[in-house]
Protein backbone atom coordinates (compact mmCIF):
# COMPACT_ATOMS: atom_id res chain seq x y z
CA UNK A 1 0.00 0.00 0.00
CA UNK A 2 1.14 3.57 -0.60
CA UNK A 3 1.78 6.03 2.21
CA UNK A 4 -1.68 7.59 1.99
CA UNK A 5 -3.36 4.17 2.27
CA UNK A 6 -1.03 3.20 5.11
CA UNK A 7 -1.84 6.38 7.01
CA UNK A 8 -5.61 5.81 6.73
CA UNK A 9 -5.20 2.20 7.83
CA UNK A 10 -3.13 3.17 10.88
CA UNK A 11 -5.60 5.86 11.93
CA UNK A 12 -8.38 3.25 11.75
CA UNK A 13 -6.29 0.90 13.90
CA UNK A 14 -5.68 3.64 16.45
CA UNK A 15 -9.41 4.39 16.60
CA UNK A 16 -10.48 0.77 17.01
CA UNK A 17 -12.46 0.48 20.30
CA UNK A 18 -10.73 -0.77 23.43
CA UNK A 19 -12.50 -1.70 26.67
CA UNK A 20 -11.37 -2.97 30.05
CA UNK A 21 -7.97 -4.60 29.69
CA UNK A 22 -8.81 -6.88 26.77
CA UNK A 23 -6.03 -7.36 24.20
CA UNK A 24 -7.92 -10.00 22.18
CA UNK A 25 -8.06 -7.71 19.11
CA UNK A 26 -4.33 -8.37 18.74
CA UNK A 27 -4.60 -12.18 18.90
CA UNK A 28 -2.38 -13.64 16.19
CA UNK A 29 -0.97 -10.21 15.34
CA UNK A 30 0.98 -9.86 18.58
CA UNK A 31 2.53 -13.07 19.88
CA UNK A 32 4.41 -13.58 23.13
CA UNK A 33 6.83 -16.49 23.26
CA UNK A 34 7.08 -17.66 26.85
CA UNK A 35 9.94 -19.61 28.42
CA UNK A 36 9.34 -23.08 29.82
CA UNK A 37 10.66 -21.80 33.15
CA UNK A 38 8.15 -18.92 33.33
CA UNK A 39 6.03 -18.64 36.45
CA UNK A 40 2.25 -18.90 36.26
CA UNK A 41 0.69 -15.84 37.87
CA UNK A 42 -2.89 -17.11 37.81
CA UNK A 43 -1.99 -20.53 39.21
CA UNK A 44 0.05 -18.93 42.00
CA UNK A 45 -2.85 -16.64 42.90
CA UNK A 46 -5.30 -19.55 42.93
CA UNK A 47 -3.04 -21.42 45.33
CA UNK A 48 -2.84 -18.38 47.59
CA UNK A 49 -6.62 -17.92 47.50
CA UNK A 50 -7.12 -21.38 48.97
CA UNK A 51 -6.03 -19.97 52.34
CA UNK A 52 -7.63 -16.52 51.99
CA UNK A 53 -10.96 -15.27 53.29
CA UNK A 54 -10.31 -11.70 52.12
CA UNK A 55 -8.74 -10.63 48.82
CA UNK A 56 -7.80 -7.34 47.16
CA UNK A 57 -7.09 -7.11 43.43
CA UNK A 58 -5.22 -3.88 42.70
CA UNK A 59 -5.65 -2.15 39.31
CA UNK A 60 -8.17 -4.75 38.20
CA UNK A 61 -8.60 -3.24 34.72
CA UNK A 62 -11.98 -4.41 33.43
CA UNK A 63 -12.12 -7.14 36.08
CA UNK A 64 -11.65 -9.95 33.56
CA UNK A 65 -8.78 -11.72 35.28
CA UNK A 66 -10.30 -11.47 38.74
CA UNK A 67 -13.58 -12.91 37.44
CA UNK A 68 -11.63 -15.81 35.94
CA UNK A 69 -10.41 -16.72 39.44
CA UNK A 70 -13.86 -17.75 40.68
CA UNK A 71 -14.87 -18.90 43.22
CA UNK A 72 -13.64 -15.83 45.07
CA UNK A 73 -13.18 -15.34 48.83
CA UNK A 74 -16.22 -14.04 50.71
CA UNK A 75 -14.65 -10.60 51.09
CA UNK A 76 -13.18 -9.63 47.72
CA UNK A 77 -12.46 -6.04 46.71
CA UNK A 78 -10.88 -4.46 43.65
CA UNK A 79 -9.36 -1.08 42.88
CA UNK A 80 -9.01 0.71 39.55
CA UNK A 81 -7.53 4.13 38.77
CA UNK A 82 -8.33 4.44 35.03
CA UNK A 83 -11.77 6.06 34.91
CA UNK A 84 -13.04 4.41 31.67
CA UNK A 85 -12.42 1.00 33.24
CA UNK A 86 -14.57 1.64 36.32
CA UNK A 87 -18.01 0.92 34.77
CA UNK A 88 -16.58 -2.05 32.88
CA UNK A 89 -15.11 -3.54 36.04
CA UNK A 90 -18.26 -2.93 38.06
CA UNK A 91 -20.43 -4.57 35.41
CA UNK A 92 -18.11 -7.57 35.42
CA UNK A 93 -17.45 -7.90 39.15
CA UNK A 94 -20.40 -6.56 41.13
CA UNK A 95 -22.65 -9.54 40.18
CA UNK A 96 -19.92 -11.68 41.81
CA UNK A 97 -20.17 -9.73 45.06
CA UNK A 98 -16.98 -7.74 44.45
CA UNK A 99 -16.93 -4.05 45.38
CA UNK A 100 -14.88 -1.97 42.94
CA UNK A 101 -13.23 1.19 44.31
CA UNK A 102 -12.20 4.06 42.05
CA UNK A 103 -8.76 5.18 43.23
CA UNK A 104 -7.22 8.60 42.69
CA UNK A 105 -4.49 8.36 45.33
CA UNK A 106 -2.62 5.08 45.60
CA UNK A 107 -0.78 6.29 48.69
CA UNK A 108 -3.96 6.14 50.77
CA UNK A 109 -6.36 3.30 50.01
CA UNK A 110 -9.90 3.14 51.47
CA UNK A 111 -9.26 0.04 53.55
CA UNK A 112 -8.68 -0.73 57.22
CA UNK A 113 -5.36 -1.68 58.74
CA UNK A 114 -4.69 -5.44 58.53
CA UNK A 115 -7.77 -6.01 56.33
CA UNK A 116 -6.65 -8.51 53.68
CA UNK A 117 -5.35 -12.07 53.73
CA UNK A 118 -4.09 -11.75 50.16
CA UNK A 119 -3.31 -8.81 47.86
CA UNK A 120 -2.76 -9.41 44.15
CA UNK A 121 -1.40 -6.95 41.63
CA UNK A 122 -0.76 -7.71 37.98
CA UNK A 123 0.99 -4.87 36.11
CA UNK A 124 -0.39 -2.23 38.47
CA UNK A 125 1.11 0.49 40.66
CA UNK A 126 1.42 -0.05 44.39
CA UNK A 127 2.73 2.01 47.30
CA UNK A 128 4.73 -0.19 49.63
CA UNK A 129 3.69 1.40 52.98
CA UNK A 130 0.02 0.98 52.04
CA UNK A 131 0.56 -2.68 51.17
CA UNK A 132 2.08 -3.24 54.60
CA UNK A 133 -0.70 -1.29 56.33
CA UNK A 134 -3.68 -3.15 54.83
CA UNK A 135 -2.12 -6.64 54.71
CA UNK A 136 -2.69 -8.93 57.69
CA UNK A 137 0.43 -10.10 59.57
CA UNK A 138 1.76 -13.35 58.16
CA UNK A 139 -0.02 -12.85 54.83
CA UNK A 140 1.15 -12.04 51.32
CA UNK A 141 1.10 -9.86 48.25
CA UNK A 142 1.60 -11.54 44.87
CA UNK A 143 2.62 -9.16 42.11
CA UNK A 144 3.71 -9.42 38.49
CA UNK A 145 5.25 -6.20 37.19
CA UNK A 146 6.31 -4.88 33.79
CA UNK A 147 10.01 -4.04 33.93
CA UNK A 148 11.73 -0.92 32.67
CA UNK A 149 13.46 -2.66 29.76
CA UNK A 150 10.15 -3.58 28.12
CA UNK A 151 10.10 -2.99 24.35
CA UNK A 152 13.46 -1.22 24.32
CA UNK A 153 13.93 -1.79 20.60
CA UNK A 154 10.55 -0.22 19.84
CA UNK A 155 11.43 2.85 21.89
CA UNK A 156 14.72 3.13 20.05
CA UNK A 157 12.85 3.25 16.73
CA UNK A 158 10.72 6.10 18.06
CA UNK A 159 13.81 7.68 19.63
CA UNK A 160 12.08 8.25 22.98
CA UNK A 161 12.91 6.84 26.45
CA UNK A 162 10.48 4.57 28.26
CA UNK A 163 8.63 6.34 31.09
CA UNK A 164 9.53 3.73 33.73
CA UNK A 165 12.98 2.75 32.47
CA UNK A 166 14.46 2.35 35.97
CA UNK A 167 11.85 -0.11 37.26
CA UNK A 168 13.26 -3.61 37.81
CA UNK A 169 13.27 -6.58 40.18
CA UNK A 170 16.18 -5.36 42.27
CA UNK A 171 14.57 -1.97 42.90
CA UNK A 172 11.14 -3.46 43.68
CA UNK A 173 12.60 -6.00 46.12
CA UNK A 174 14.66 -3.31 47.84
CA UNK A 175 11.65 -1.04 48.30
CA UNK A 176 9.44 -3.83 49.68
CA UNK A 177 12.16 -4.91 52.11
CA UNK A 178 12.71 -1.32 53.22
CA UNK A 179 9.04 -1.21 54.19
CA UNK A 180 9.53 -4.28 56.36
CA UNK A 181 8.10 -6.97 54.10
CA UNK A 182 9.85 -10.32 53.68
CA UNK A 183 10.54 -11.55 50.15
CA UNK A 184 9.30 -15.13 49.71
CA UNK A 185 9.95 -15.47 45.98
CA UNK A 186 11.44 -13.29 43.24
CA UNK A 187 11.89 -13.99 39.54
CA UNK A 188 12.60 -11.96 36.40
CA UNK A 189 12.47 -12.70 32.69
CA UNK A 190 12.57 -11.27 29.17
CA UNK A 191 9.94 -12.77 26.86
CA UNK A 192 10.10 -12.58 23.07
CA UNK A 193 7.37 -10.31 21.70
CA UNK A 194 6.50 -10.31 17.97
CA UNK A 195 4.22 -7.97 16.05
CA UNK A 196 3.15 -9.15 12.60
CA UNK A 197 1.82 -5.84 11.28
CA UNK A 198 2.39 -2.20 12.09
CA UNK A 199 -1.32 -1.67 12.77
CA UNK A 200 -1.00 -3.96 15.78
CA UNK A 201 1.84 -1.79 17.08
CA UNK A 202 -0.30 1.34 16.70
CA UNK A 203 -3.17 -0.25 18.64
CA UNK A 204 -0.77 -1.47 21.33
CA UNK A 205 0.75 2.00 21.78
CA UNK A 206 -2.70 3.53 22.12
CA UNK A 207 -3.49 1.10 24.95
CA UNK A 208 -0.19 1.66 26.79
CA UNK A 209 0.43 5.41 26.29
CA UNK A 210 3.33 5.41 28.78
CA UNK A 211 5.43 3.33 26.35
CA UNK A 212 5.78 6.20 23.86
CA UNK A 213 4.40 9.33 25.58
CA UNK A 214 2.39 11.58 23.29
CA UNK A 215 2.07 8.89 20.64
CA UNK A 216 -0.17 9.53 17.64
CA UNK A 217 -0.17 8.29 14.06
CA UNK A 218 0.26 11.83 12.76
CA UNK A 219 3.18 12.66 15.05
CA UNK A 220 5.13 9.47 14.42
CA UNK A 221 4.04 8.49 10.92
CA UNK A 222 7.61 8.49 9.59
CA UNK A 223 8.67 6.05 12.32
CA UNK A 224 5.63 3.89 11.60
CA UNK A 225 6.62 3.76 7.94
CA UNK A 226 10.04 2.52 9.06
CA UNK A 227 8.40 -0.17 11.22
CA UNK A 228 6.12 -1.18 8.35
CA UNK A 229 9.11 -1.61 6.07
CA UNK A 230 10.95 -3.64 8.72
CA UNK A 231 7.96 -5.97 9.06
CA UNK A 232 7.61 -6.28 5.30
CA UNK A 233 11.27 -7.30 5.09
CA UNK A 234 11.46 -9.64 8.13
CA UNK A 235 7.90 -10.89 8.51
CA UNK A 236 7.54 -9.42 12.01
CA UNK A 237 8.98 -6.89 14.42
CA UNK A 238 10.63 -8.61 17.37
CA UNK A 239 11.32 -7.11 20.77
CA UNK A 240 11.46 -8.21 24.40
CA UNK A 241 8.84 -7.97 27.13
CA UNK A 242 10.54 -7.44 30.48
CA UNK A 243 8.61 -8.59 33.53
CA UNK A 244 9.23 -9.78 37.06
CA UNK A 245 7.36 -11.60 39.80
CA UNK A 246 7.43 -11.18 43.58
CA UNK A 247 5.73 -12.78 46.53
CA UNK A 248 6.24 -10.75 49.71
CA UNK A 249 4.94 -11.39 53.21
CA UNK A 250 4.16 -9.11 56.14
Amino acid sequence: MNHNELYKYLVAEYNHPFSGWDFSYLDGRRVTIRHISSWNYMATVRAGMALAQSLLDMDTGGGERLAALQPLPTETCATESYAPNIPVARKCLEPLGVKVYEITDNTRLPFADNQFDLIINRHGYYYEPEIKRILKPGHQIITQQVGGKVMERLNSVFDVPYTYAGWNLEKAVSQLQATGLQIIEQREEFLVERFYDVGAIVYYLKIVPWQVPGFSVEKYFDKLVTLHEMIQADGYFEDHFHQFFIIAQK
